[in-house]
């Protein structure tokens, strides 16, 4: 895939100043409200000074980068300056608030020495600072050579860095700090401001970055995770970004993504964020279960949520089903895939267009772990590529946000943040509000509340339900378990109600590592939520934020193990006073009054019960050959339905011959419609194929709703001929023990190419790597007499752990099998496979648990007709 052009435009730019270049050594640039920026030079070396107020809150020494030209930070002459207002409106489908108005005030100067020039660009805004280097091409950037000064004294909340930026922030001072690498943001403050510091515009032109520091010193440098970047042409960094001012200022901050790059598409009717049932927190094994999941679908259903997210486990077999159950109730599916499984163009392009066709309305990527600049080009595909196929994105195991958000408006949330998997943190909890959801949406998956099989005495419910509050997240991920979620009717109750993206954010109060409370708006509606790490107390809420007017106030605090709810009529200048319990919360839900109005809540219903039954004959089919397809669309109970279409979704590779769409726009409660198609398989096939009928109608709350089954029949592939590899084969059916699917001539373990096969000290350039248990189904049509394979445990097994049985199938009939095999040499596999239409290639766990059981087929091979 092409990589993005460079954009460096903003919506409208006005005002422009072209300044000759003059012996100057101190540039005070325009400031914008409270914020304000000068740069110095002085014995030809750079220092920016960022101010709030009258206080400098965050200054920035030695300017500049070193090209595999020379160093541009030392001896630099002032060349030429120009500035510029920047005026910006854009919207953005995630955020703590969806409608953006920008000014900023932005200064270009160019600096050179010996080695050759750069243009410092610097923005300032009402909330900060940010600054990035522009240089001709072609260069090579080896690293920046700013770094930031901060008071030694000044409070400091770091991270300390890992690829993944889920540890937990520690509090210091800028100088007592550890010496180490941290990771961005990182927060500072001096008296009474704070400063953030961050990156933005940052993607595969350009490589991510951690903070680097010596304990005693309060200088924090910039090391970038590659050694070098390489530009054949103009290449500008990612934006240095500086957040600065009071609390409140920081907390509500859009910098980052203000920043950004504009959207690559104004289509957005098809991205819908919000909340999410998720099984995997609450019970690791269970997206393996497909009935388990349905479990979790119907608590969707129940409880209003709008998607359902199922991780890592879930087989091909059985997700095209579960996401039509799941559709008919209302409730549409998110699916897991550990990011080497979406890693090649061609990998995207076989599964992009197979989830879609499979009604999967987005993505979770899993595992990237990294901050180079091959591994954001990768970001850069991957969100293209999800874009043309209208798929939803969440990144976990990531980077953190860089405004990402706003040039890809489908990236719906990442991980970046040490969430609620990594266990219950109420000092943590008050810390990432000022931290890593400034920056933007935070998959913290929140809300797990405790019932008596599951103590949680580290936060209380009421603290879990603030958490979809204080946190933002434009796909938020409840982890509790549908009986989880049953024990708290209250907390139920108000997530229904519960929207993920904003109009407006304020923060009411807050103290990092204390407590934090946040009001945000949607409609004419506030939520807000309290947290607090410390002992029991009693809060003053002020409600100035509700504005004029009478507001219906619902409070949901904790009362003992249970959530209590309590109402009132309040006005902007009224305070509430709310006691939380220790390492408590609360929640609040205000809305205009209105004479008789008891509740803020709006109408919910579940989707109405349908059915669509499905025969399709013959059941096999072979290329050429048709299929009768017969659908009943039944109409059971929660009507009327409206609009109804009922018709065949043809898949890939296959024609509609006869039959039209039947339509009906009024179908009452226990009555039905059906259609007859004839479909037509153009080629070869590829194995068990679903052909779906599907109703799709709207229901009596305008919602549209998909309810859909389908006729399993088997497409004939073209059997394999000569000699052939099992790898190079079309598979018709294929589960693994772990993780990823099973890899093709490359090892499970293996996350970076070339993963090779290797067994007791062989390599194999052919072969099938698994994890047990498993099995994949290949058709051989009666078309093969032998099947060879070594096989064996993968040297990537360190361990004792790993053991495995190898099966090999005919048509249902076990044709050959191992012993338990442990690390060692491989087993030689010879098996008479003549007459074999299936041949299936199994591995069973050895008796001991799975971990470890990485199982290789070396050089699995057939012999078959010419």
């Amino acid at each position: 895939m092409p990589r993005l052009a460079l954009a460096l435009g903003a919506a409208l730019i006005a005002t422009t100043v072209q300044v000759p270049a003059q012996a100057e050594t101190r540039w005070v640039l325009p400031q914008v409200g409270s914020v304000g920026a000068t740069l110095e030079s002085t014995g030809g070396a750079l220092r920016l000074r960022v101010t709030s107020g009258s206080a400098e809150a965050v200054g920035v020494t030695d300017l500049g980068v070193v090209t595999a030209a020379g160093d541009l930070s030392k001896d630099l002459t002032f060349r030429t300056e120009s500035r510029r207002s920047v005026r910006t409106a854009y919207r953005m489908t995630t955020g703590k608030q969806r409608q953006h108005t920008v000014v900023q005030e932005e200064s270009l100067l160019t600096f050179g020495n010996a080695a050759g020039s750069f243009t410092l660009v610097v923005r300032v805004s009402d909330d900060g600072v940010g600054f990035r280097y522009e240089l001709p091409g072609p260069v090579t950037v080896q690293r920046e050579t700013g770094g930031y000064e901060l008071a030694p004294t000044a409070t400091s909340w770091l991270q300390t860095y890992t690829p993944q930026h889920e540890n937990e922030h520690e509090q210091a001072t800028a100088a007592t700090a550890p010496s180490g690498q941290f990771g961005h943001p990182a927060l500072f403050r001096t008296g009474d401001t704070y400063a953030l510091l961050a990156e933005s515009g940052l993607d595969g032109r350009y490589s991510g970055a951690r903070l680097t520091h010596t304990q005693g010193s309060s200088r924090y440098d910039v090391q970038l995770a590659d050694p070098q970047v390489v530009s054949s042409g103009r290449l500008a960094t990612a934006w240095r970004t500086m957040i600065v001012g009071d609390l409140p200022t920081v907390t509500g901050s859009t910098l980052v993504d203000d920043l950004a790059d504009p959207a690559r598409f104004t289509d957005t009717s098809w991205i819908v964020p919000g909340l999410s049932s998720w099984s995997w927190l609450a019970e690791n094994s269970s997206p393996r279960d497909f009935e388990r999941q349905k479990d979790y679908v119907d608590a969707a259903a129940k409880n209003h949520l709008k998607y359902i997210l199922v991780d890592e486990g879930w087989s091909p077999a059985w997700l095209p089903a579960l996401t039509r159950y799941a559709r008919a109730r209302g409730v549409e599916v998110l699916v897991w895939f550990h990011w080497t499984n979406l890693q090649t163009q061609e990998q995207r392009d076989t599964w992009l267009p197979k989830l879609v066709a499979w009604g999967i309305k987005g993505v979770k990527v899993d595992f990237m772990e990294s901050d180079t600049q091959a591994r954001y080009q990768w970001y850069d595909d991957l969100l293209a590529d999800t874009a043309q196929r209208r798929l939803m994105v969440n990144f976990h195991g990531s980077t953190v946000p860089h405004g990402l958000a706003r040039t890809w408006p489908h990236l719906m949330t990442m991980e970046g943040v040490r969430g609620e998997e990594n266990g219950l943190n109420a000092r943590r909890n008050t810390i990432l509000p000022f931290t890593r959801n400034v920056i933007g949406s935070m998959d913290y998956t929140p809300t797990r509340f405790a019932t008596a099989a599951n103590p949680k005495p580290q936060t209380t419910n009421a603290h879990e339900l603030a958490l979809p509050v204080v946190y933002e997240s434009a796909w938020t991920h409840v982890v509790s378990s549908p009986e989880e979620l049953d024990s708290q009717p209250e907390g139920a109750r108000f997530l229904a109600q519960l929207p993920t993206v904003w109009d407006e954010t304020r923060l009411l109060a807050g103290d990092p590592g204390a407590q934090a409370i946040l009001a945000r708006r949607n409609g004419s509606t506030w939520f807000a939520g309290g947290i607090r790490s410390g002992a029991a107390t009693t809060l003053d809420v002020p409600l100035a934020f509700l504005g004029s007017g009478r507001w219906l106030v619902e409070t949901i605090t904790d009362r003992g193990p249970n959530l209590s709810r309590s109402s009132a009529v309040k006005v902007g200048s009224d305070r509430l006073s709310i006691a939380v319990a220790d390492r408590g919360g609360f929640v609040l839900q205000a809305c205009p009054y209105r004479a008789g109005r008891s509740t803020c809540d709006q109408p919910r219903r579940v989707a109405p019960n349908t059915s669509v039954l499905v025969d399709a004959t013959p059941s096999v089919v072979k290329a050429g050959r048709t299929v009768r397809v017969q659908g009943i669309f039944v109409a059971r109970t929660g009507g009327p339905v409206r609009d109804l279409v009922l018709a065949p979704e043809v898949p890939a590779g296959w024609s509609l011959v006869s039959g039209q769409p039947v339509r009906k726009s009024l179908l009452r409660d226990g009555e039905s419609v059906s259609g007859s198609w004839t479909l037509k398989l153009d080629g070869a096939g590829s194995g068990d194929v679903d052909l779906v009928v599907a109703g799709n109608y709207t229901a009596p709350d305008g919602r549209k709703i998909h309810s859909a089954d389908a006729a399993r029949v088997f497409a004939e592939p073209l059997p394999p001929r000569g000699s052939a590899y099992v790898s190079d084969l079309p598979w018709t059916g294929e589960t693994n023990g772990y993780g990823r699917p099973q890899q093709r001539d490359r090892s499970h373990g293996g996350d970076t190419p070339p993963a090779t096969l290797s067994i007791g000290g062989t390599t194999y350039a052919k072969g099938i790597g698994s994890h047990a248990p498993s099995s994949l189904t290949t058709w051989l049509g009666a078309a093969c007499t032998r099947f060879v394979a070594e096989a064996g445990i993968d040297d990537d097994v360190t361990s004792d752990e790993g053991s495995v049985s190898f099966v090999v199938s005919g048509d249902g009939r076990t044709l050959a099998s191992t012993p338990v095999l442990r690390r060692g040499a491989a087993i030689a596999l010879d098996v008479d496979v003549t007459g074999v239409q299936k041949l299936t290639l199994a591995t069973t766990d050895g008796g001991n648990g799975r971990n470890s059981d990485h199982a290789d087929w070396g050089h699995a091979a057939l012999t078959c007709a010419p």
